[in-house]
């Protein structure tokens, strides 16, 4: 299994993004969806999840500006995080989590992403 993190970039304050984070391989089973993020110097920060049963959290300092979803279209997972207001504290690496099954005897393992960078500034 892959995760590929795509959707970043350079922004103004106030503007917004929309992260995407396509899964490929074999998947049976997924427990959690995440998103992370890592700013220069600091340790990395859970930002958001959505569980199997679609219910979504939200660190305080996102919540009402960030929104993350799901998408299984044509078998292929893929999760989104919409940002927006960017402040420049959002600026940071942002990674995305899967805690999967590959098949249904397998245990579940964590796959991450590339990362994507978002910098916010003026």
């Amino acid at each position: 299994v892959q995760l590929q993190a795509s959707g970043g970039g350079l922004v103004q304050p106030g503007e917004s993004l929309r992260l995407s984070c396509a899964a490929s391989g074999s998947i049976f089973s997924i427990y959690a969806m995440r998103w992370y993020r890592q700013a220069p110097g600091k340790q990395r920060e859970l930002v958001a999840s959505i569980n199997s049963g679609g219910n979504t959290n939200y660190v305080d300092s996102v919540k009402g500006r960030f929104t993350t979803s799901r998408d299984n279209a044509k078998n292929t997972m893929t999760m989104y995080l919409q940002v927006n207001s960017l402040k420049p504290e959002d600026t940071a690496t942002y990674y995305c989590h899967m805690r999967l099954k590959k098949t249904s005897w397998s245990l579940f393992a964590d796959y991450w992403g590339q990362g994507t960078q978002v910098t916010v500034s003026s």
